[in-house]
């Protein structure tokens, strides 16, 4: 494998693990992490459940991710779920600064894989 083709594997590690921790530690320290959603989904549903669902969605995507299958899709939703995020949580970005790091990789990732066999849906 060359240098080029390490790539790819190291940044599906990378940023499956970001999302991992998060998921994890979500679970295990759930009040360190409901805060982060916005307060109109808080409203809509329970803090507690959409933290669960969060999770649950963060696992996935990262086990896609790390499989490489189709990449461009989960690359496309990871960076999506990270632009909401900063977004949502500009007034904190000495703490969500990383996380513009991590959607650049996803971003990376989403460019790197963009060609007919990895995009197709069949």
């Amino acid at each position: 494998m060359d240098r080029g083709q390490l790539a790819s594997p190291v940044l599906r590690v990378g940023v499956a693990f970001a999302f991992i921790y998060a998921a994890i530690d979500g679970f295990v320290d759930p009040d360190s992490w409901v805060g982060w959603f916005p307060k109109s989904a808080r409203d809509i549903v329970p803090a507690e459940t959409l933290l669960r669902l969060w999770g649950i969605f963060q696992i996935i995507l990262s086990l896609w991710i790390v499989s490489g299958k189709k990449i461009f899709w989960p690359s496309l939703v990871a960076s999506l779920s990270l632009a909401g995020l900063i977004l949502t949580n500009l007034g904190a970005m000495d703490i969500i600064f990383r996380d513009v790091t991590i959607l650049a990789a996803t971003i990376a990732l989403t460019i790197q894989s963009f060609s007919e066999n990895s995009v197709s849906t069949s």
